[in-house]
Parts: C-alpha cells; structure tokens; sequence
C-alpha cells in the first residue's frame, strides 16, 4: 500500500470515528483493494465450487461496518483486522446457512459423477467448525484466538500480529504455532482408543 494511501486512509479513518458518516463512503476506494485481497485469501481456504465471490463478501462486510457509527479505528492495522473478522462472520454465516439447507431433508437422485465431487467437497475445511473451534480457542486464551484471526483471515505478518496485539515477533510466533497446534488437534481428532 502506498504511503499517501495509508495516510489518506488513517485520515479518513480518524473523521469516521468522529462522526463524519461521509468519511466512510470516501474510505471504500482506498480500502477497497486490500479487503478484497482479504475475501480473496478467506476463499482460497473454501471448497472449490463456493457460491459467494469475494466482490460480494466485501461489499457484505463493508455495509456492516458503515451502518456501526460507533466505532472508532486506533490504527489502519487494527480496521483491517477487524474487517477480516467481519469477512470471516459473512463466511461462517454463508456456511450455517448452506448447511441448514443440506440438512433439511430433501432428498435427490445424483449421479457417480456428482457424488465423486461432493466427496472432493467433503475433504476441503468446514469453516463452521473451524469457527467453532476458534471460539473455544478464544474462551481458553484470547490472544492466540487473536493471532490466529489477524494471521490467517487477515493475512498480517508475524511483525504486523505484533505490533497489532503489542507483543514481541516471537511471542507470536510461539502463540501461532501453538494455537495452530490446538486447532489441528480440535479440528482433526484421531481414535485415541485404536
């Protein structure tokens, strides 16, 4: 990002805060790119055949945002990471829904061909229970949940994740590799009886 962009930004950001509804319809071109960068990583987690696009998962987010005029931004660094926590919402949102739907037993006919992919589908991340595992992450210790949101659905450095949370590099990177751990072990449970 350029530094007059982040400045404009940081400057928009600080008026928004301050009540100035129309500093947030300005902001939306100059974060525009980056949010979408943001959708853009989230989806790759996603299965192949995912119905949202990463425009829509933007434009979704940024109306959430806009219709808060409470909110006040310390950084640029801490509006995108809660704007990634908002893509994420949409996203586990867009996942609850679709499943509700899967379950509510209408039944079809489909073909091998069909049935092959939906078992591809299967084995691609359930972002449901990945937020779910989040939140129990965040109940057992809220800054690796941090870490995690600001690493992986915002996509910041481990110097960006620090400065953000006001910690050392390491101590994040320690955080990152532990919470990465727990995740796994929640996320992938093996027959511990076997």
């Amino acid at each position: 990002m350029r530094p007059e962009s982040q400045a404009t930004i940081t400057q928009l950001l600080q008026q928004w805060g301050s009540g100035d509804r129309e500093a947030a319809e300005r902001l939306l071109p100059e974060v525009y790119d980056e949010l979408r960068r943001i959708a853009a990583r989230q989806l790759r987690h996603e299965r192949s055949d995912h119905t949202l696009q990463a425009t829509a998962i933007v434009h979704e987010a940024y109306l959430r945002l806009a219709q808060d005029p409470g909110l006040r931004w310390p950084s640029r660094v801490h509006f995108f990471a809660f704007a990634a926590h908002l893509i994420r919402r949409v996203l586990v949102e867009h996942a609850r829904t679709r499943n509700r739907a899967k379950r509510s037993g209408h039944l079809q006919r489909i073909t091998l061909a069909e049935a092959e992919g939906e078992l591809q589908l299967a084995r691609s991340p359930d972002l449901e229970a990945l937020d779910q595992a989040l939140s129990a992450l965040e109940a057992l210790d809220p800054r690796k949940a941090a870490v995690v949101e600001l690493r992986f659905f915002a996509g910041l450095s481990l110097e960006e994740t620090a400065g953000q949370l006001g910690v050392s590099p390491e101590t994040v990177s320690r955080d990152w590799r532990r919470a990465r751990a727990w995740l796994y072990a929640e996320l992938c449970p093996t027959d511990r009886g076997a």
